[in-house]
């Protein structure tokens, strides 16, 4: 029964949490979107941070009065909030955001995610996202290209126009090379050569890397292990079941060469950014089974 008391009780906090600053963000949203001015409109997106990083903290104030779950956080002594950076992690639960939040909420500059145009129709959210600088991003399929050859690279086109904005402010961009989250199932359907860890995907880094790359100071390194034998759900951390969570952070300098090629056209930029990825990838995964040995 407790921890059905605790996940309901959190719900509660985290949803009045939520109502009481969308309504701060979206007035915020709202003259950002009507302000003449750059510097108007800069000022607007400051604002926007300030009342998200606001509510993020008031969200680990819950997470640590109410549920026992110790946040070992490891690497993020030297981040700052006035640099940019790239974030590659592996992907295993909805619990994965809030261990994000954790570790760089007023440490480096608000996170965003590169998210699908089609959500910025969403009602409110769409606006919000907005305000926040999301990137909206805009993928052709090579099918539609095949047939609209003039569009080649438009899609890059468009996210770099969203980017701009970025040579301004400092950012923090997540991207998960895995594209979904891990579960053994995915894993064996995909046959994927790591222990645990599902095949990355170079070809978003590389839209990322091609969009911001000029940017980017660093990258970071982001692993996450859940010691135990089952990866938790987002209702277990509600819930008070997650123990400990390790968040492993190892800041990377970003070669300048990852983003100066073309990879879709490009054959041998292709091949060099692949074995980076490719050898992130299997770092990573060395890296799981240590901290996992570690933790037992």
């Amino acid at each position: 029964m407790r921890p059905l008391l605790t996940g309901l009780f959190n719900i509660a906090l985290l949803l009045t949490n939520t109502l009481l600053l969308i309504g701060p963000l979206l007035l915020i949203a709202l003259a950002k979107f009507v302000l003449p001015g750059q510097g108007a409109r800069d000022a607007c997106s400051r604002g926007v941070m300030w009342v998200a990083e606001f509510w993020a903290e008031n969200c680990k104030r819950i997470f640590a009065l109410t549920t026992p779950t110790h946040w070992d956080i490891r690497g993020n002594a030297e981040l700052r909030s006035d640099r940019s950076y790239l974030v590659i992690s592996n992907h295993q639960s909805w619990v994965d955001i809030p261990a994000l939040v954790q570790a760089f909420n007023r440490k480096t500059p608000y996170f965003k995610f590169f998210l699908k145009q089609q959500l910025i129709w969403v009602p409110f959210l769409g606006l919000a996202f907005w305000a926040l600088d999301y990137p909206f991003m805009k993928r052709y399929s090579k099918a539609f290209l095949a047939k609209n050859p003039h569009m080649q690279g438009k899609d890059l086109q468009i996210t770099k126009a969203a980017c701009e904005k970025f040579k301004r402010l400092p950012v923090t961009v997540v991207n998960y090379l895995e594209g979904t989250r891990f579960t053994p199932v995915k894993q064996a359907q995909q046959g994927s050569p790591y222990q645990y860890l599902l095949k990355p995907k170079a070809g978003g880094v590389a839209f990322v890397l091609a969009a911001l790359g000029e940017q980017i100071d660093a990258v970071l390194d982001v692993t996450l292990v859940y010691p135990g034998k089952q990866v938790p759900g987002f209702w277990a951390l509600l819930s008070g079941q997650v123990p400990r969570v390790i968040v492993d952070i190892q800041t990377r300098e970003l070669d300048p060469a990852l983003w100066q090629g073309d990879y879709e056209q490009d054959g041998e930029f292709r091949q060099y950014l692949q074995g980076w990825v490719t050898q992130l990838w299997q770092d990573k995964d060395s890296r799981i089974a240590q901290l996992r040995a570690e933790a037992d």
